[in-house]
């Protein structure tokens, strides 16, 4: 590696932990260890190296300070490439031997940023050279040293935003005759084995079980006798079978075979990106595999070019916008395809710089222009919808296949015919979330902003409808006046600044009228318990009064709103196909786009909001269950409204999506019920997937897991905790996490419990040497803290179910995993519908089993792995012990006792390295 023409720039080093710092001074001397007050001092008069400096000012009690953070540079110069945003994540990805001290970070962070400017002088891209004047003319710290590493010194006279241009240099996608339909030859399950040979490689351990699985998966994959009746497989494959090269087998054979595509929906980002990366095994060329395989998601998740474009305008009167500009100019340019939640993006970016020019430039409010936009043939969302319609695997998640699926086709393409929803587990939370409706001051804001954009003179990248539609209907007297009529109707929602006026009691507008009265008796009707997290919640029945009155005259304005809708989009239809020989194909596909957002928004959300409005004076359908909120978080208001669920949402879920289809595989670790009698465990199953709902019975199939749980793992309960004492919780957390030597993942129902008891055992963690880390106390995002959990074998994780689910940690990164509670279900309103619908308190022992099955399948991914799972909670029932494997013993006692079986399981055994490796391998 060549060393930097110009040196690193002359500064001090600084890393933070949780009750000192390494301090490294300019001039090269000896690392200093301070406390948090004297490193706070001491970066009021220099600007160190850090890596993390939003995190190392968090942890120092500041908003921020000036430093060189090596992490924005690493993301310069190595744009849409992975890095564990610390000192030894940063190390490993640069090729330097990880530092095991806080002292050894401080001496090495020079060094790194000596690497990155001497490979940036290597690179000599043109395009970061001009990127680079645009982030100088912002002020950007590290400016002079990336210029003077391109030879060339700071110039405002050659700062100017057009090397921000990143569009420019994009490539355009083209359109394709539309696909064929695909073929329906079936796949043999010795056809399934041959091809997962394949893709395990020459060499590879068979493992029957493996086998035995892509087997059955197979059976989704025959052709359908009867329209309505798919063929549907729910298979249940523990931990280490390797499913998902399990149901890759048949589905790519199938896709080739065929000429269609497989959709594999997911329910996590983590899975997504280890199926993308497990089809490498099929496709080495990155070419090939770029038409074969694409990941699709909403498009919410992807870089909007035109908001980019905006942005960059804007930073021409605000030039310190130029630097979060210019590394997602950078990272653009370089993504794999502009996925940015998820994707190649590097999450801990947006914590770095700021969402607004981040995250927030995504296409968040649904305000695309389609062909209108100047960058339409360019746009990563576009190009990705037409790659998923010729591809072969289309890698999507739960959300976005039943939204699709209830909107009739996947973006104007024919639904796919076969379907595997890997994580099936989560298809009843999934489907519950996108067949709700929800009649709330956001929902009604959103729904405001989509139709008549920025107001009031602020300053938005909201468009509006006329912005959308004007040209199309321009000398069309009708589609003008349903036009003037929405924009008019639509004042009648809730505008800015609505949630302080529904607190002070000043509401404008029919629906801030309504939704002042709901919060009025949530507040009143709700235990007044702490709900700081978790909301507040009333039933709508006997409402307050003027609720009623209220209620009607919303509805009769969303009546006013609904109706020039469906006549906007009946004569948007007549452009589209009476005048079909003048439409070019681009403005059809404009037509499409906009029809199917006014139609959804009008028969979906509106539609849905009046029956809603006009139920509340009479009885809510058996088949819903509705209630009134407010969203609280930190003890601050975030959304009122009123909620309507499916109380067995897998209905519309087996309607839209399964009934549709040809060959669903349903699949997951978990997917039955875990008590001991098959019966009730396959009825579960089938109650949490909508199989019930079929015409034609799902075919069951359960593989067990190929690991020796009772040897593996310890599954431990302590008895001698006051589970509402925060001190007693706080010192078994601290105990059991020092006895593991680090690898630990706690585990909470409440967010109020992980703060308090990170507060109290943070400081004996970090002298010990064990990193730990928090969600919603570090500031970082759940995907960031898994990977630096992931990445540092030494480091402890505080979480929620968030993290739960989103933990997929092999090795000795993850060895214990303690819960403070039993993860019983929250008993709020939808629960109790549901608990009475669904068996009273065994569906509650069901969902708890579910979730505790979870957890512990989390601890044990490797053959060679070993674990410890305790439950700080001595109320834990023996009727839950199903949630563990066979031949698991849950064992009682005090915590003295479990510290000690903690600490003599875990410690390293004493094995052949080599041995070790070869049974290490991920089962996939």
């Amino acid at each position: 590696m060549n060393e930097s023409p110009v040196p690193a720039p002359l500064a001090p080093s600084l890393v933070v932990g949780l009750r000192e710092a390494a301090w490294l001074p300019a001039d090269g001397g000896g690392v200093e260890v301070l406390g948090l007050a004297a490193a706070r001092a001491r970066v009021e008069d220099a600007a160190p190296y850090v890596v993390h400096g939003r995190a190392a000012a968090r942890r120092l009690g500041l908003d921020s300070f000036p430093c060189l953070d090596l992490l924005e540079l690493y993301a310069f110069v190595r744009p849409a490439t992975f890095c564990v945003p610390t000192p030894r994540g940063l190390a490993q990805a640069l090729g330097f031997e990880p530092p095991d001290e806080r002292t050894q970070a401080a001496e090495l962070l020079p060094r790194l940023a000596e690497r990155l400017l001497a490979d940036l002088a290597e690179e000599g891209d043109a395009d970061a050279r001009a990127i680079a004047r645009a982030m100088a003319r912002g002020g950007w710290i590290w400016a002079p040293a990336v210029l003077a590493a391109f030879g060339e010194t700071v110039d405002p006279q050659r700062a100017t935003t057009a090397g921000l241009e990143v569009w420019r240099g994009l490539g355009e996608w083209s359109e394709h005759a539309p696909e064929p339909p695909s073929g329906s030859l079936p796949v043999a399950a010795d056809e399934a084995e041959a091809r997962l040979a394949e893709l395990l490689g020459p060499g590879a351990e068979r493992r029957p079980q493996q086998v035995e699985y892509a087997a059955a998966a197979t059976a989704a994959f025959v052709p359908r006798e009867r329209a309505g009746e798919p063929h549907v497989v729910l298979a249940e494959a523990g931990t280490g079978v390797g499913k998902t090269l399990g149901y890759l087998a048949p589905a790519t054979l199938w896709a080739e075979r065929n000429g269609g595509a497989v959709w594999v929906s997911t329910y996590t980002r983590n899975l997504q990106r280890q199926i993308d990366d497990e089809l490498d095994r099929l496709h080495a060329d990155p070419l090939l595999k770029a038409r074969r395989v694409v990941v699709r998601k909403g498009r919410e998740n992807y870089l909007c070019l035109l908001n980019f474009e905006e942005a960059v305008g804007a930073a021409r009167g605000r030039p310190a916008d130029a630097i979060p500009l210019g590394l997602m100019a950078r990272w653009a340019a370089a993504s794999r395809d502009g996925d940015m939640v998820g994707g190649d993006f590097p999450a801990w970016l947006a914590q770095l710089v700021g969402r607004g020019r981040t995250l927030g430039l995504t296409d968040r409010r649904g305000e695309c222009v389609y062909s209108a936009c100047p960058h339409y043939h360019k746009c990563f969302i576009e190009r990705s919808v037409r790659r998923a319609r010729r591809a072969d695997i289309v890698v999507a998640n739960h959300a976005l296949v039943m939204v699709q699926a209830a909107l009739g086709g996947m973006d104007d393409t024919l639904l796919p015919t076969r379907l595997v929803f890997d994580e099936g587990h989560h298809v009843f939370d999934a489907a519950d979330g996108a067949f709700a409706s929800h009649l709330s001051g956001q929902e009604t804001s959103d729904l405001r902003r989509w139709l008549r954009g920025a107001e009031g003179g602020r300053s938005s990248r909201a468009r509006g409808l006329r912005r959308r539609v004007e040209d199309l209907v321009t000398g069309d007297e009708v589609a003008e006046r349903a036009l003037e009529d929405i924009l008019i109707a639509a004042a009648s929602l809730p505008g800015e600044g609505w949630l302080p006026r529904l607190a002070g009691g000043k509401p404008e507008g029919p629906a801030e009228a309504f939704l002042t009265l709901v919060r009025q008796q949530v507040h009143a009707r709700s235990p007044d318990r702490d709900a700081s997290n978790y909301g507040k919640e009333a039933a709508v029945w006997p409402p307050v009064e003027g609720l009623l009155e209220v209620a009607a005259a919303l509805e009769d304005a969303l009546a006013r709103l609904g109706r020039p809708m469906r006549t906007l989009v009946d004569r948007l239809k007549a452009l589209r196909d009476d005048e079909a020989e003048e439409v070019d194909t681009a403005t059809r596909l404009r037509l499409d786009a906009i029809i199917r957002g006014i139609a959804r928004r009008a028969d979906g959300e509106v539609a849905g909001w009046q029956k809603m409005l006009r139920d509340l004076a009479r009885d809510t359908p058996v088949e819903f269950v509705d209630w009134l909120a407010v969203e609280r978080f930190e003890g601050h208001d975030l959304d009122v409204g009123m909620y309507r669920h499916w109380i067995d949402p897998t209905v519309p879920f087996t309607e839209a999506v399964v009934k549709p289809a040809h060959g669903v595989v349903v699949t997951s670790a978990t997917l039955t019920d875990g008590s001991g009698d098959p019966d009730a465990d396959w009825s579960a199953a089938e109650e949490r997937t909508g199989a019930r709902h079929l015409p034609r019975p799902a075919l069951h199939a359960r593989v067990p897991s190929p690991f020796d749980y009772a040897r593996q793992t310890r599954v431990l309960v302590v008895t001698d905790l006051r589970r509402d004492d925060v001190d007693q919780t706080a010192a078994a957390y601290r105990a059991l996490f020092l006895a593991s030597g680090g690898g630990a993942l706690g585990l909470f129902t409440a967010v109020s419990r992980l703060r308090q008891v990170h507060h109290r055992i943070a400081p004996a963690l970090d002298a010990a040497g064990l990193p730990l880390y928090a969600q919603h106390v570090d500031g970082l995002d759940t995907t960031t803290l898994v990977d630096i959990f992931r990445a540092e074998e030494e480091s402890c994780l505080l979480g929620t179910d968030a993290v739960r689910d989103g933990v997929d940690v092999p090795g000795r990164s993850l060895r214990l995993i303690v819960f403070d509670r039993v993860p019983w279900p929250r008993p709020d309103i939808l629960h109790k519908a549901r608990r009475a619908a669904f068996g009273g308190a065994a569906y509650d022992e069901r969902l708890t089993r579910f979730r505790l099955r979870q957890a512990f399948g989390r601890l044990v991914r490797r053959a060679d792995d070993t674990g410890v799972f305790v439950l700080l909670d001595r109320a834990f029932p023996s009727r839950l012990h199903g949630a563990f494997p066979p031949g698991v013993t849950v064992v009682r006692m005090g915590l003295a006792d479990a510290v000690q079986a903690t600490r003599g399981f875990l410690m390293p055994p004493a094995h052949d390295q080599a041995g070790s490796a070869e049974q290490g391998q991920d089962h996939r």
